[in-house]
């Protein structure tokens, strides 16, 4: 598609997007606490190299969703921080800055829920997402809308009449209207029927695809994450416990047993035979 890849792009950084492949974000041994007490993270690592789709996957409570916050800078709010460890984006560490220094660099995040403005119009939430380019938003929109025509159609609906799944569209526009480099997304199939699942992972594709977009997407359906994604991370409790190329992974014996619900032979087993899966993982 002509016209769009400036939405991949981030404007007056000072250093040329890294080539295909280099690490565009690194999070080196993390530590997080929220209220000074609770460990959530525990020497987390991982890498997303430039324009590529990173799967993390790993059951509730995790902290999948504790490693977007803190990639995104987000923590403060909910009262965690980062006691140990960095993360580093295009070279620079960027661990202590504040979350708008971040979007203005290049990240964006889908937050878990969609959270878009219920009140607003789609076209107003579209603007809300471009705060930070100033007068210059107004260009991508339309960018947007070609790329999203569902948009475009209900560009004057009320946000909070829209179905899941056209708020998560919604979502997702309004990130891109801040032109990032890296799209971080949380659960964004949660909740959505499975045909809608199959869209929002279609623009997933499209968007790293047709711009060259990295993404980081957390999921709990990591069947549809690693059909997507090129290469994933397994989280428990804190830490990273598995990593490996996409399809590696998809085929790896443990992760069909305990994510992707399939026995040795392929077939799928029932909750009974995996609810007492942590006895029994390998890689533990």
């Amino acid at each position: 598609m002509t016209g769009m890849a400036s939405i991949g792009t981030s404007p007056g950084a000072a250093a040329a997007p890294g080539e295909a492949g280099a690490d565009l974000l690194s999070v080196n041994n993390l530590e997080v606490i929220y209220d000074e007490v609770i460990l959530v993270l525990r020497g987390l690592s991982l890498v997303v190299p430039t324009g590529q789709i990173v799967a993390l996957l790993g059951s509730n409570g995790a902290g999948k969703s504790t490693t977007l916050k803190a990639i995104s800078g987000l923590l403060p709010t909910e009262h965690g921080e980062v006691t140990d460890g960095n993360v580093t984006f295009d070279s620079r560490e960027i661990t202590q800055l504040p979350a708008s220094d971040r979007v203005r660099r290049g990240i964006a995040l889908v937050m878990e829920g969609r959270r878009v403005f219920e009140h607003l119009t789609v076209h107003e939430n579209l603007i809300a997402g471009g705060y930070s380019r100033g007068r210059r938003a107004s260009e991508d929109i339309d960018r947007v809308y070609e790329f999203l025509p569902r948009l475009a159609a209900l560009r004057g609906r009320t946000a909070g009449y829209l179905s899941g799944g056209e708020q998560q569209m919604l979502a997702i526009g309004r990130a891109l209207m801040s032109r990032p480099r890296l799209l971080m997304l949380d659960e964004p199939s949660l909740g959505l029927a499975p045909l809608l699942v199959e869209e929002v992972f279609r623009i997933i594709r499209r968007l790293n695809a047709e711009l060259g977009l990295t993404a980081l997407v957390v999921e709990q359906n990591a069947a549809r994450a690693l059909e997507v994604a090129h290469r994933g991370y397994i989280m428990e409790h804190g830490r990273i416990v598995l990593e490996g190329e996409a399809a590696e992974l998809a085929d790896n014996p443990d992760v069909k047993e305990f994510y992707l619900g399939l026995g040795e032979a392929g077939s799928r087993k029932s909750y009974r035979d995996v609810k007492h899966y942590k006895r029994r993982k390998r890689w533990l």
